[in-house]
């Protein structure tokens, strides 16, 4: 029996096709649109493959900063609440570490060539 690849791989490989077999024989309108789609497939794709760990993250940094367990989604709406409630700053020992966690992650999936993001990324780690 023959592996059939995963999500992940064609995904890589519809991309690729795009961006290699596609845009190089289109013009215009149809060879943006075959771009737009291209990168569309690799935010997909890199959502696929890494959302589960930022998410899980998230979730983590969350139940810390807010004390008590929850869904990524309730633990975030919670957190909206407490700082539109003045009950969470800048000041909260974790939040600016939460927050730019959590962008770091989004751009990561979004924007990973993304001149700040990689900047940022080098700050991070110290370089």
């Amino acid at each position: 029996m023959r592996d059939l690849p995963d999500d992940s791989e064609l995904l890589e490989a519809i991309g690729a096709f795009l961006r290699d077999e596609a845009v190089p024989n289109l013009a215009g309108r149809p060879a943006f649109l075959a771009r737009v789609a291209a990168n569309a497939v690799d935010i997909l794709r890199r959502e696929r493959e890494q959302a589960p760990g930022a998410e899980a993250a998230a979730r983590e940094r969350l139940e810390a900063l807010l004390g008590r367990p929850g869904t990524l989604e309730a633990l975030n709406e919670a957190l909206c609440e407490a700082i539109a409630a003045g009950e969470l700053t800048l000041e909260t020992p974790g939040l600016a570490e939460h927050l730019w966690a959590s962008t770091l992650d989004r751009l990561a999936v979004d924007q990973p060539r993304y001149s700040g993001y990689l900047r940022a990324l080098e700050q991070r780690q110290g370089r």
